[in-house]
């Protein structure tokens, strides 16, 4: 070992990794603030303009239908470009959208949404990428777990608790003020994410050299070869066909995950308003209770990924059973929450739980991907949401329907069912099975244990 080896061995290494991952965390907050917003203002839409619930599921599928279109092309953009200045641009399009709802037109309304979904359509695949490239496999459902899933369910908590409760409710704002606010913010967040981050570890002025060896090799080195997306990928690469039919049962979890998660970010506010006859304090506060199990389960699901895959040394099962597991169980928790609709303050406490269950499973789907996927991480995160998309446009419009011609508790009955179609897909899911072969996957001492092993 030369002297110069030896001093780096002996250096302390810096922490920017802890820095990007709260930047990641602060992304996903802020997505989730503006994007559960819509849900908020509802009631009021109702009031100014006559809105229906029909046709509030019609302005939530502008949104769905863009964010589902727009994802795949976005990932690409984020694989080939890297995350810098795509996310910061996506986060700062998306807050000026978010302003465009308060302009008073139902038509410019539409507009916004249909931008929104577009604007947004690219950011979690960005964030999914970040996680890759920044952290070692030890440890990155953790920051998944956190960055992906518990932060995004805290922002949308406080959109709740933020918008409906403080600014609303308590303040006394105009909802378009309240929308202006924490648009500024986002704003404010894109233009921190374009000065603090890089996208990766060698490219950041801030890391040192023994960072850089902890978090690993993780991304090619630097080519004037021109880099390729998913689509190129497939042309190219020998896909089996068993890889094939296991992203599409990953797909199918998605899907079904994404309907039943479509009536928290679109409809339980409106549920309180007309069922309980809420005002937007007290909206805000019972309707953030979901939100909080979801982070819980987030947080916790990342932790005992990367726990129970050290534990066990069976990345497959790891992954199957915790999405299994919490889908199915927060189809049961969610029926014994019907049994108690008399009081808002209860079912909301055990949608609390209901969520714990639910989001339990997205922190496995993150580390899944990236699992399947190699250096195409964005890619194939992007086409996961994109097919998933499907579920976000038929949600609304049945929610719409359903609840507006027979009533609130066939509606939650959907999202049971779809809990339960989930589950099942999650026991058919294999993470050992890879899209791509990663050459520069990290070793970590664990036995896959999947069926071509």
């Amino acid at each position: 070992m030369t002297s110069q080896d030896a001093q780096l061995s002996q250096e302390r290494p810096t922490s920017i990794r802890f820095l990007v991952l709260a930047l990641s965390c602060g992304t996903s907050w802020y997505l989730y603030l503006h994007r559960y917003a819509f849900a908020l203002i509802k009631p009021t839409l109702v009031e100014e303009y006559g809105l229906g619930k029909d046709d509030l599921g019609l302005l939530d599928l502008c949104f769905s239908v863009t964010y589902s279109v727009f994802q795949f092309p976005a990932g690409v953009i984020a694989d080939v470009a890297g995350a810098h200045i795509f996310l910061g641009v996506v986060i700062i399009l998306s807050s000026i959208a978010l302003a465009m709802h308060a302009i008073p037109n139902v038509t410019m309304l539409a507009v916004a949404r249909a931008l929104f979904g577009t604007a947004q359509a690219g950011a979690f695949s960005s964030v999914s990428r970040i996680t890759r490239i920044w952290f070692p496999s030890s440890s990155r459902t953790m920051a998944q777990g956190l960055a992906g899933v518990a932060f995004g369910r805290i922002g949308g908590m406080s959109s709740n608790l933020v918008l409906a409760a403080l600014l609303i409710g308590y303040f006394g704002l105009d909802w378009r003020i309240g929308i202006f606010i924490i648009a500024g913010g986002g704003l404010l967040h894109g233009l921190l994410h374009l000065m603090l981050f890089r996208n990766s570890p060698r490219e950041h002025s801030w890391t040192n050299d023994s960072e850089v060896e902890l978090i690993g090799d993780n991304e090619p080195p630097p080519s004037n070869e021109p880099k390729v997306g998913l689509l190129d990928r497939i042309r190219n690469t020998n896909t089996n066909k068993r890889a094939l039919v296991n992203l599409a049962f990953l797909n199918a979890a998605s899907t079904f995950s994404t309907i039943a998660d479509n009536i928290y970010s679109a409809w339980i506010p409106l549920f309180l308003f007309e069922e309980y006859k809420l005002e937007f304090k007290e909206m805000g506060i019972y309707s953030a209770l979901p939100l909080l199990g979801g982070a819980i389960g987030g947080a916790c699901s990342g932790f005992i990924n990367d726990w129970l895959i050290r534990a066990t040394g069976n990345r497959r099962w790891t992954r199957s059973l915790i999405g299994c597991i919490g889908k199915c169980g927060a189809a049961a928790i969610l029926g014994v929450a019907l049994l108690y609709r008399d009081s808002p303050y209860v079912f909301c406490s055990i949608l609390l739980f209901v969520k714990i269950f639910a989001d339990s499973s997205l922190s496995t789907r993150w580390g899944t991907v990236t699992d399947i996927s190699g250096n195409a991480t964005a890619s194939v995160f992007a086409f996961n949401n994109a097919v998933a998309g499907v579920g976000a446009m038929v949600a609304p419009i049945v929610y719409g329907f359903v609840s507006e011609s027979f009533g609130w508790t066939p509606t939650f009955l959907i999202a049971c069912g779809a809990y339960v179609l989930c589950g099942l897909s999650w026991l058919m899911v294999d993470c050992t099975i890879q899209l791509f072969p990663d050459p520069f996957a990290e070793e970590d001492g664990i036995e896959d244990h999947g069926p071509d092993k």
